[in-house]
């Protein structure tokens, strides 16, 4: 297994890579790269509502963003413009599970009138993956919690058209051993993290998988659940070292 300590000091000493994590000028990303309003429409013909964040200079890939539970893409307000700011064009979803956290509605549960289940979704991420495939860009996804659960098996089901995952917090939320018998298929670079009372559950899962570029980052400092953990306010003190273990990792996909 990769350790992400030490991508990250092979990329800063080889190409000088710091460069592209989060600093200062990243705080006037939101405004500058001008978010827009997306919706795609799911193979059920569920509306799935979204918000897209052209990258700064040449896209490197495309990252596209699921939530966790009782959320929205509002969780990705302050990461993704990061990314964005990083090389990577982004798209955050609102999944038909979901909610009102990080301050804001999920359009897609209210067009529907209710929240579905975890497993309902996984048509909406199947549908951000169509949507971004005309971009003609590699295809990374990232999801939180259930929605990371969602992405282990998205990525087992389509390694043609997905290059890397991300999943934080991702356990077996949609019953049975299903995301792990997902994992066991997948040979895509994958990496995860948890908070640490997670980890015992979390890691596993990863472990199950075959690919040769697989990452579980456990944070020294704090940590939270899911994507928070790279939010200074919902985990203060301890995002430094997770967004610098998820950069190492984004850097590697392009070095592989």
């Amino acid at each position: 297994m990769i350790n992400a300590r030490l991508l990250f000091a092979l990329c800063l000493v080889a190409t000088g890579c710091d460069a592209q994590t989060p600093n200062a000028s990243a705080k006037a990303t939101i405004s500058t790269l001008n978010p827009a309003n997306v919706s795609l429409v799911a193979r059920d013909g569920v509306r799935i509502f979204g918000t897209f964040y052209e990258s700064r200079g040449r896209a490197r890939a495309i990252i596209l963003q699921f939530h966790q539970a009782g959320s929205n893409k509002a969780e990705y307000k302050t990461i993704a413009p990061k990314l964005a700011e990083a090389g990577f064009a982004v798209l955050a979803i609102d999944q038909r599970s979901g909610g009102r956290n990080f301050g804001a509605n999920n359009e897609t549960v209210d067009l529907l009138g209710q929240s579905r289940d975890y497993l309902a979704a996984k048509p909406d991420l199947e549908a951000a993956i169509a949507w971004a495939s005309a971009k003609k860009l590699p295809i990374i996804i990232w999801g939180s919690s259930y929605s990371a659960a969602l992405v282990y098996l998205v990525a087992s089901e389509k390694p043609d058209k997905v290059v890397a995952a991300l999943a934080f917090s991702g356990g077996n939320y949609l019953g049975g051993d299903r995301v792990t018998a997902a994992a066991r298929t997948i040979a895509i670079p994958v990496f995860a993290t948890s908070a640490k009372s997670e980890v015992a559950k979390m890691r596993p899962i990863l472990d199950n998988a075959r690919s040769t570029n697989k990452v579980f980052f456990v944070p020294m400092g704090p940590s939270a659940h899911g994507s928070s953990a790279l939010i200074a306010e919902k985990n203060p003190g301890g995002t430094e070292e997770i967004w610098a273990a998820v950069f190492a990792f984004l850097n590697s996909i392009e070095k592989g």
